[in-house]
């Protein structure tokens, strides 16, 4: 009796093997179905939430070898412990490693980010580099845990782009399901690195995705549960900052203050953006003047990290201990010596004169500007990161010196001047990210505060609005326009760099294909496209001249010939961009 049953068994698990095996073809060449596609974003998103907690978990473990403390809420309180010679070295090291793994790995010695995974879901599928995001993903786990000042978030959502990146090549998922999967991913590290799933959800939407599409929404959420699940079985259901009371607006009377609040929060998220992309021209300058090699260029700006960090720590890594302070109204320094620094710095940039006599303003004045400038370095040097968590410590220090002036002169109706430094904080991130709604609700899962939305909403929403008219809408866009990748004006802008004229143009003998001679009358007036061109550079031609095609030709060299490949006509042209417009709005309103 034993024997059939035992033949039964091995029948049917053979049986389920060949089902497996034959799904798993079928996968390959049509895509995934409906019930497939759920159980593979739940794959991704698990996977995700581990590659995220394992990135955290390696940036405590390098953290402890480098500084001998593995707990990033008190780093810089540990650091100022330390010989100066160990806050110096420690960065350089840090940024030789990071050069050399980037210079080895990577083809332009730049850690991919949050701005490539935007692009990639615009332009390639849902698909990111691999191996240069793996390789950038350990660089930036390096520089977090060396005294980098950047944030995790970036590199976090790139490492997650990648694993969904590989899912959909073995799969073979068309444009949509490598999008959606690419959300889920997305989705699922962000609320695994920050206990956030709501904001982790809405950030993969609003940010990477930049539509709302209902398609995409539930398995985005669920993947950002599975994540959110994923960071509380390793770390706890914790908040990230902990505030000791419960804000509370005194009275209506006070929400102009947060309007203010807002523009001027706008405006440092903006003079914060503009130093990052100054710093890595002037970088990119010396490195080309100096004939430095670029494995070296992050050594030299953990060199300026390390001196900076020697009198000031408090830039060394995210920065959360100087954001939790600030959010306490505990922020405050312990040596005379730095004071009197930190009041000439303060006095110069409020141009001529403190604001009050109260050292916290000066700190929160010099700390921000200390921060910027850190970041700055941080990301000018190539080292890596991402600029999300920066943006909290900028804008929670913000918030906190407009509120110590606020309640000064108004203190029978003003709240707590942490208050401003919460509002400060979702209103500085929300500009430098883009993303007003995401930011809102993060900065509610980060702190646990949900009893002040409203002081927090106007200010991001005015921080917002000014600050994405002064750039390209937000700090990932404008990184893509600085690369030529124009995403910020929407799709009709951006894809129609997706089409190679070579695979619209009708070639030379077609039946429909244009006159040779007159091809040829229009090469010699100079009006033709080259192979390779798309028609982001053929529609302004056809928009001054108005011409019914256009000749597309190979040039030679000085001995070579040109060949001519074909024509773009065109009513083709206009064809495969309505078609192309259609199909995205067909995806962002399913």
């Amino acid at each position: 009796m034993g024997k059939p049953v035992k033949e039964f068994l091995k029948q049917g698990f053979a049986q389920f093997c060949s089902t497996c095996q034959d799904a798993g073809r079928v996968m390959k060449t049509h895509g995934p179905n409906q019930i497939q596609f759920w159980f593979i974003a739940l794959a991704i998103g698990i996977a995700s939430g581990l590659a995220a907690v394992l990135f955290r978990l390696g940036i405590y473990a390098i953290q402890t070898t480098a500084y001998g403390t593995d707990d990033v809420l008190t780093l810089h309180s540990f650091a100022a412990g330390l010989a100066w010679y160990q806050i110096l070295i420690i960065p350089i090291c840090g940024g030789l490693i990071v050069g050399l793994i980037l210079h080895h790995f990577t083809d332009d010695g730049r850690a991919r980010s949050v701005a490539d995974v935007i692009e990639s879901a615009a332009l390639s599928e849902g698909r990111v580099e691999v191996r240069r995001g793996l390789a950038s993903a350990v660089a930036s786990m390096v520089t977090l845990s060396t005294g980098g000042s950047t944030g995790r978030e970036g590199p976090v959502v790139h490492l997650a782009a990648v694993i969904s990146t590989g899912v959909c090549r073995w799969i073979n998922a068309n444009g949509i399901t490598g999008r959606d999967l690419l959300g889920c991913a997305v989705a699922a590290a962000v609320s695994a690195s920050f206990n956030a799933p709501i904001a982790g959800a809405l950030f993969a939407l609003e940010v990477v995705l930049r539509h709302f599409a209902v398609h995409a929404f539930a398995p985005i959420v669920i993947a950002a549960a599975v994540g959110t699940v994923i960071n509380r079985l390793v770390f706890g259901d914790v908040t990230e900052f902990t505030l000791p009371v419960q804000n509370a607006l005194g009275f209506y009377v006070e929400l102009p203050a947060f309007l203010i609040l807002g523009l001027v929060c706008g405006l440092v998220a903006v003079a914060f953006m503009k130093a990052i992309f100054w710093a890595d021209d002037l970088g990119s300058y010396l490195q080309e003047q100096s004939r430095l090699p670029r494995y070296l260029r992050p050594a030299v700006a953990g060199a300026m990290l390390g001196g900076l960090a020697i009198w000031w720590p408090h830039i060394i890594g995210v920065g959360y201990e100087t954001t939790s302070a600030a959010l306490t109204g505990e922020l405050l320094l312990h040596e005379a010596i730095v004071f009197v620094i930190l009041k000439v710095i303060a006095v110069a940039i409020t141009m001529g004169g403190p604001l009050t006599g109260e050292l916290l303003l000066h700190e929160a004045i010099v700390f921000v500007v200390l921060k910027v400038i850190a970041v700055a370095i941080t990301m000018g040097g190539r080292m890596g990161g991402g600029v999300f968590s920066p943006s909290l410590m900028v804008g929670a220090l913000t918030g906190l010196a407009f509120g110590i002036i606020a309640t000064a002169i108004f203190p029978t109706v003003s709240g707590s001047g942490t208050l401003y430094a919460l509002a400060g904080m979702g209103a500085v991130a929300a500009a430098v990210l883009g993303a007003p709604i995401s930011t809102t609700l993060i900065v509610f899962e980060l702190t646990g505060d949900w009893q002040t939305g409203l002081a927090v909403m106007v200010a991001v929403s005015m921080s917002t609005a000014l600050a994405s008219r002064l750039v390209d809408r937000s700090f990932f866009l404008t990184q893509l326009e600085r690369r030529n990748v124009h995403l910020a004006a929407g799709p009709q802008a951006y894809l129609l760099a997706t089409f190679k004229v070579s695979s619209i143009m009708r070639e030379v003998g077609a039946d429909d294909a244009a006159s040779e001679d007159a091809c040829w009358d229009l090469v010699r007036d100079g009006l033709y496209l080259d192979g390779n061109a798309t028609l982001e550079q053929a529609m302004p031609i056809f928009e001054r001249g108005s011409p019914r095609f256009i000749p597309v030709v190979t040039l030679g060299g000085e001995d070579t010939p040109p060949e001519l490949w074909g024509a773009l006509f065109q009513v083709d042209a206009l064809r495969a961009m309505n078609r192309a417009l259609s199909e995205t709005a067909a995806e962002e309103h399913s």
